[in-house]
């Protein structure tokens, strides 16, 4: 698909957009409200405001519209000709069942959706998925040809278009949704591009951000998905992680057991966050005072700044009386000593 023909596309979804908008609007006549008195609002914050939602309604009629125009006719393709997006968008899945059930349908009943393609950038005899993961595996897996579609696309046109087609899927983690967002953040896609794309505002990137740039990709991607943990635990981790940075490789270790134990990630992801909790302080429990025949007398414990000494028995309680008054004595002995040297 030439740039040109992309312009049309994107032109033509949004005068059909408006027209459909002007004919429902038409046939569905409201009752015109009655005009209210407000204050006068200056002609140039109108045209400010106008333009604003124009570029929004541009923004969402182009992005779509590199989802739903294919541009060309549906071919077979080797599944084995087609490479990885270069902004993987899924962390794989506990639980293998679901794809197989996936997998099977597809073996029965035919491939119903094509996936997308384009041309790849380094080899012009391949090609990259730029969305229909599953059913690409799927068809490898059956060694079968691969419904698709070819478009011409760029590099961050294809992340903003795997962006739109996964705001549809409710199947992605939070952390999913996060490192998608990261590998577009890294590949220079534009603020607002990943925020369409991820149909999210800038108080959710930022707390995304406020995860991905603290907690690495490889930390990440060994927890794996943790369906079940949402943003506010991932959000602790990250505070613990910046914390603890030293615990990088311990961390390591520990989802690395963890991967040969096969926890599932949700268990992983526990584990990583247990391991980077600080440990509590041992509590010192103190030495026992003990006299000539054994008896307890009591508990003494020494911190750096005062000795405290405990006594729950009878005979106990009088050894503390005896303490405090022998207190001056030794006192006065401590002097002496210290004055000898």
């Amino acid at each position: 698909m030439t740039s040109k023909s992309r312009k049309s596309i994107v032109a033509n979804f949004g005068l059909l957009s408006a027209e459909l908008e002007n004919r429902l609007s038409t046939e569905n006549p409201t009752p015109a409200p009655q005009p209210v008195p407000t204050a006068r609002v200056g002609a140039g914050v109108i045209g400010a405001a106008h333009r604003a939602i124009d570029d929004i309604k541009s923004e969402r009629d182009r992005l779509k519209a590199l989802v739903e125009a294919g541009g060309g006719t549906i071919r077979e393709l080797d599944p084995l000709s087609i490479d990885p997006s270069p902004f993987p968008d899924r962390l794989p899945d506990d639980d293998a069942a679901d794809f197989e059930a996936f997998r099977n349908s597809i073996r029965s009943e035919g491939q119903k959706v094509p996936i997308q393609v384009r041309k790849s950038p380094s080899s012009p005899d391949r090609y990259q998925v730029i969305y229909g993961h599953r059913r690409l595996q799927a068809a490898r897996d059956l060694g079968i040809p691969v419904k698709a579609i070819e478009v011409e696309i760029s590099d961050i046109e294809l992340a903003i278009a795997q962006g739109i087609e996964n705001a549809d899927r409710q199947d992605l983690t939070w952390i999913e949704r996060a490192l998608f967002a990261r590998r577009m953040d890294d590949a220079g896609v534009k603020p607002r591009d990943i925020k369409a794309a991820l149909s999210i505002d800038d108080p959710e990137l930022a707390r995304m951000r406020s995860v991905y740039r603290v907690v690495p990709t490889e930390i990440i991607e060994a927890i794996g998905r943790a369906g079940k943990v949402g943003r506010p635990r991932w959000a602790d981790f990250a505070k613990n992680y910046s914390e603890r940075p030293d615990l990088h490789d311990a961390l390591r270790n520990v989802l690395s057991g963890s991967a040969e134990k096969r926890l599932g990630s949700d268990q992983k992801f526990l584990a990583a966050f247990n391991a980077l909790k600080p440990e509590a302080p041992q509590k010192d429990t103190g030495k026992s005072i003990a006299g000539p025949a054994g008896e307890q007398l009591g508990r003494l414990v020494r911190t750096a700044n005062e000795v405290r000494i405990s006594a729950h028995t009878a005979s106990a309680k009088e050894f503390l009386s005896f303490i405090e008054s022998e207190l001056p004595t030794l006192a006065e002995r401590f002097s002496r000593e210290k004055s000898k040297n």
